[in-house]
This record gives structure tokens, C-alpha cells and sequence, in this order.
């Protein structure tokens, strides 16, 4: 069976070393994304994103992650690091993205928080606005991230969202469960954090290679 659906991207997010992201290279990661959020164990200095990011240079797409950022520090990122998208992880309304669209040239990625198929209807006033969104679990009660929570949503609520719609995929994804929701959700492309991780905000090379290989071998049943 032939198929015209274009290749998964994949992004791994919240890199902090080298060896991590070392390893999201070499498994084909398309997106690598650094998170600057003083509450999240993966949070990460601009600079030292910055000289991540060279590694990266030409083999996969920079995303600077933020949550309801400030412009001063929207400013520093984007000069120290350099990214090519900007992926808006907080409150953001669609003023705000529109405000920092402009003001950067960037791309931008929006996140959504999914418990319900009522939640997907959040999307709709940032169409035309952001180029790509993202759908994430809700946080459990009591938790201060945003994302990363290590939880997932009912990804079958996702054949809801109109054909066409870019998006990520994220919250609660793994090597043990990517298969699953790539056949339930179809996205056109993931993202990942919490799963490749030894312990919070530790990614793990080992976890990154069997969670690409994982990958791997959902699209050969697909395909077979």
C-alpha cells in the first residue's frame, strides 16, 4: 500500500548535555527542543542552549520552549540562542502570539492541554496565527509544569481535529506505548520528554535509542 502521508517529525525536548543530544541526532530526531522555565528540571541557561544548539546546526530544528515569557527574556533567548521556532508553552492568547510572531520572525509552536475533546476547540482563534500546534496532557493536580508530567491523554480524541491540522503529539509518550498511539492518533509528528528520562530532567541515551527504535518498528507494521 502506497501512502503520501510526509515523514514523522520527531522532537525531543528539554536537552541539557551533550550526550543527550547526541543522541536525539543520531536516532533522527527532526526537532531538539530547550526549555527555559526555572520550575522544570529541564530547564536551561540560553547560553548553554546556545552552544547546544551549534551541535544541532543543519541536523535538526532548534525549539526554544518557554511559558508565558516576557519579552526581555524572549529578547536574550532568541539572541543568545538562536532558535528556529518559538514554542509558547504557557497562557499565551492569540494576541500574544501574534505580538511575538512579529516582533521575532519566528515560527511558532502553540501548546494545548487536552483532558477532553472540548479542549481541542481551544485551537481555533490561533489558527492563521501559529504555524504548528501542540496537544498535552493536562497537569496532574498540584503540579507546577506545564508539560513534561510524564501523563497522557486518550489520543482517539484527536480524530476530532480537522484534517490538515500540524500538530504534535505529546504528554505521557514512550517506548513502551509510542506504537499505540501513533496507530490510534496518527499525528504528523511527536514529542517527548519525561519518556526518555532516567529521572527527571535526566535524559538518558539508552531510552532515546529504544525510543526511536520503537518508532521504527510501528512504522514497519504500519507499512506492512
Amino acid at each position: 500500500m502506497t501512502t503520501d502521508r510526509k515523514p514523522l517529525d520527531i522532537k525531543i525536548c528539554g536537552l541539557k548535555t551533550d550526550v543527550a543530544l547526541e543522541a536525539a541526532l543520531a536516532g533522527g530526531a527532526s526537532h531538539v527542543g530547550f526549555i527555559f522555565f526555572p520550575k522544570s528540571p529541564r530547564n536551561v541557561e540560553p547560553e548553554e542552549a546556545g552552544r547546544l544548539r551549534e551541535a544541532a546546526r543543519g541536523r535538526a530544528h532548534a525549539v526554544a520552549v518557554t511559558v508565558d515569557a516576557d519579552n526581555a527574556l524572549l529578547d536574550r533567548i532568541v539572541a543568545v540562542m538562536a532558535p528556529d521556532l518559538l514554542q509558547l508553552h504557557g497562557s499565551e492568547m492569540p494576541a500574544r502570539a501574534t505580538e511575538i510572531k512579529a516582533r521575532y520572525g519566528l515560527p511558532i509552536v502553540k501548546a494545548f492541554s487536552v483532558r477532553t475533546a472540548s479542549d481541542l476547540a481551544a485551537i481555533e482563534p490561533y489558527r492563521g496565527i501559529v504555524d504548528r500546534f501542540l496537544f498535552d496532557a493536562k497537569p496532574p493536580k498540584g503540579s507546577e509544569l506545564p508539560g513534561g508530567n510524564g501523563v497522557s491523554f486518550d489520543w482517539s480524541l484527536l480524530s476530532a481535529v480537522p484534517r490538515g491540522t500540524d500538530y504534535f503529539l505529546s504528554g505521557g509518550l514512550n517506548a513502551a506505548n509510542i506504537g499505540e498511539a501513533l496507530r490510534v492518533a496518527a499525528p504528523p509528528a511527536i514529542d517527548i520528554s519525561s519518556g526518555v528520562e532516567s529521572a527527571p530532567g535526566v535524559k538518558d541515551p539508552v531510552l532515546i535509542e529504544a525510543f526511536f527504535r520503537a518508532v521504527k518498528d510501528s512504522a514497519k507494521h504500519r507499512a506492512a
